[in-house]
Parts: C-alpha cells; sequence; structure tokens
C-alpha cells in the first residue's frame, strides 16, 4: 500500500508563479535528503519545460550537496539516484519516492511505496490539489498532511 505525504506551503507566496516556484525549491530539497537517505527518487513534472526547470534547480545545489540526476532517456543506462520525467510510462526502473509535481495523479503512483505531493499557497493551485487528494484517496492511498508553516524540520 502507498502512503502519501502532502506539504501544505506556507502563506509566502504572491503569485502563482511564486507558489510553483515555492513547491519546485521544496521538491529539490526533498529530493536531495532521499538522496542523502540512500532513496531512489522519480519526480514527476507536468511537462518537458518543468521537467528542465526542475533539473537546472537541482545543479544549482551547493557542490557539497549535489544531487546526481539526469532527466528521463538520459544519463547512465542503470539511471541516477534521481530521475525527472513527465511522460504517462514513470520512471525506468523500481524508485522508493514519487515526488508529484503534475497537476494529476499519475497512473503509475500505486507502484511506489512513499508519495510526496504539495498543496501551493494559491486559490487555483489548491483546487487542483484537493482533486489529486481525493484521486490519491480513490487509489486506497493512506494520506497525510504536514503545514510547512509550522515545521521545517523532517522533510521525508
Amino acid at each position: 500500500m502507498s502512503n502519501a505525504l502532502f506539504y501544505v506551503m506556507p502563506p509566502e507566496a504572491n503569485s502563482p508563479a511564486e507558489a510553483s516556484a515555492q513547491v519546485h525549491r521544496l521538491a529539490c530539497e526533498l529530493a536531495q535528503n532521499a538522496f542523502v537517505n540512500q532513496q531512489l527518487v522519480y519526480i514527476h513534472t507536468q511537462d518537458r519545460e518543468q521537467a528542465y526547470g526542475v533539473d537546472e534547480l537541482l545543479w544549482q545545489f551547493e557542490p557539497t550537496a549535489f544531487v546526481p540526476h539526469n532527466l528521463k532517456g538520459e544519463g547512465p543506462t542503470t539511471g541516477a539516484p534521481v530521475e525527472i520525467g513527465f511522460d504517462t510510462l514513470g520512471p525506468n526502473k523500481n524508485r522508493h519516492l514519487l515526488i508529484n509535481l503534475a497537476d494529476q495523479v499519475p497512473s503509475f503512483a500505486v507502484n511506489f511505496g512513499q508519495i510526496i505531493d504539495f498543496v501551493a499557497n494559491d486559490a487555483g493551485l489548491k483546487a487542483i490539489a484537493r482533486e489529486r487528494y481525493r484521486q490519491y484517496q480513490s487509489l486506497g492511498v493512506v494520506l497525510q498532511t504536514q503545514d510547512r508553516s509550522k515545521t521545517t524540520t523532517n522533510l521525508v
């Protein structure tokens, strides 16, 4: 059975673009934390543009916090510890953690033991997140939420 943790983002964003950027930064931090804990991660994005944006964010980490990653279909044949993709097929190999940045729940989500999703602090993005929450519920995923405005620890 899959478990999903929804991070409810704090009210610091002033626009939908800022709210999305805030989510993307946290997603990269969570991927870095999972890598340190030797978990294989798949970051699922809405589209190619978002995948490239996440890829770029991961390259901006300090050298001491580098996260080995690649876009799906690139990099080593065995895959990097963190893979970023946007297609409907999901990762090329089994991974421990799904970080979902897409508007919809991917069909392969239940293949992961752990799922991370986000509720951005924007009315439109919240409505989309509520729909994903209902989709996970209908799939039998065990759901939890964590309010990021109340805590900054225990990332994964």
